[in-house]
Order: C-alpha cells, then sequence, then structure tokens
C-alpha cells in the first residue's frame, strides 16, 4: 500500500475515534452537579466533588452520602469539638452500642464507619418500629414525619428524642444536638428517602 495512503487512513482514523471519544464525554456531562447531588470521596482524602448517579437519589444511597454530607461534609477523619467521629459524627456512647471501642481504628477505617452507619440506621428502626408504624405520613407542629426523617432525626439527637418530639405535640421547647442543630431540621431535609433497604435489627450486627 503507498505511504500516503496509509498514513491518510491512520490520521482519519484518529481523527474519527477521538470525534467519538469527545462526543461520549459530552453526553456524561449531564450527570456533574445536578439538583439531587451525591457527595463521594476521592482517593485523595479531603476532596469531594458533586455526582449525580441517576436512580440513587431518593434510594438508601442518596439518604446516606446526603446525611454524611450534613454530618461532616463526608469527611471520614474529621472529629468535632465535642469528640464525634467520622463521616457520621458519631458518639462514643454509640460506637459502644455498636461494640466498637477502638476510636482511632474507627476514624481510619472508611469501611467500618459504613458498616456502622448501616447497624446504626437498623438499630434506630428497631427501636422507632412502633413510631414510624403510627405517625409515618402524619403531621406533627407542622411537620411532615416519615420513616426517612425519623430514622435521620434520630441519629441527630437519639431515638428517644424523636419519641419525645413525637408524643409532646404541642409547640413548644425546642430539641435539638449539642451544637444546637433542631431536630425538626432532619425531619424536613431527610424526608421522602426509599429505607426499605433497612431491617429493624435489636442488636446491631456490623
Amino acid at each position: 500500500m503507498n505511504k500516503f495512503i496509509k498514513i491518510t487512513l491512520i490520521t482519519l482514523s484518529i481523527g474519527f475515534f477521538s470525534a467519538f471519544t469527545f462526543k461520549k464525554e459530552k453526553n456524561i456531562s449531564k450527570y456533574i452537579v445536578q439538583p439531587e447531588a451525591v457527595y463521594t470521596v476521592s482517593p485523595n482524602p479531603g476532596y469531594y466533588e458533586e455526582i449525580d448517579i441517576p436512580g440513587i437519589g431518593n434510594a438508601f444511597l442518596g439518604f446516606k452520602e446526603a446525611l454524611g454530607f450534613k454530618e461532616s461534609q463526608g469527611k471520614y477523619y474529621k472529629v468535632n469539638t465535642l469528640g464525634y467521629l467520622g463521616k457520621y459524627q458519631f458518639g462514643k456512647s454509640t460506637l459502644e452500642t455498636l461494640r466498637i471501642f477502638n476510636t482511632d481504628h474507627f476514624l481510619n477505617s472508611p469501611s467500618l464507619q459504613e458498616k456502622a452507619f448501616i447497624a446504626n440506621c437498623n438499630y434506630n428502626y428497631w427501636l422507632l418500629k412502633d413510631e414510624i408504624e403510627i405517625y409515618a405520613g402524619k403531621e406533627v407542629k407542622g411537620v411532615k414525619i416519615t420513616k426517612s426523617g425519623m430514622i435521620a432525626a434520630a441519629h441527630l439527637a437519639g431515638a428517644g428524642s424523636v419519641k419525645k418530639f413525637l408524643r409532646n405535640k404541642r409547640s413548644g421547647r425546642k430539641i435539638s444536638d449539642a451544637y444546637g442543630t433542631d431536630i425538626e431540621d432532619y425531619f424536613k431535609q431527610f424526608a421522602n428517602y426509599d429505607l426499605s433497604f433497612l431491617e429493624a435489627t435489636p442488636r446491631p450486627v456490623l
């Protein structure tokens, strides 16, 4: 084959594949920074980007990533001024309930933190299963009550605080965490996620 023809064919092939790749990249760009964003951790600790993954916005993965970002901006290694730990800002007493006693290991193990979060959600589900059955879909003090909102509020301030909020139907003193975050905010912000993934578990299992 003539050398000139070979060069021409190679040039055309490169141009074709480059155009195809560029077009493909343009197609997936629509998934970046959408309204229901999921915050994921890159290999570089401390760097986070918003990525929308179609189909998980209201699923459990969307719930846990949104809650993790709310608690710590998704930082597995964060310790706040009161000693709450990790991506989901666990207190030591909650970790002990989950039979986690080595906080240094916990702080340096993203996989353990993820397992602990799921176990704690299952446990809070069990603690609140009666309240979920009674109140889900209703309004209390002008706040729409949902299963996911209750689980999120329990993560913030404990299942006991959620029960107190639901049973004291009069507006009045706010129920909040140590930093003053009102559990009403969590009822509202984390409403309507699909948590059918969870299983009510009386003894948390990692």
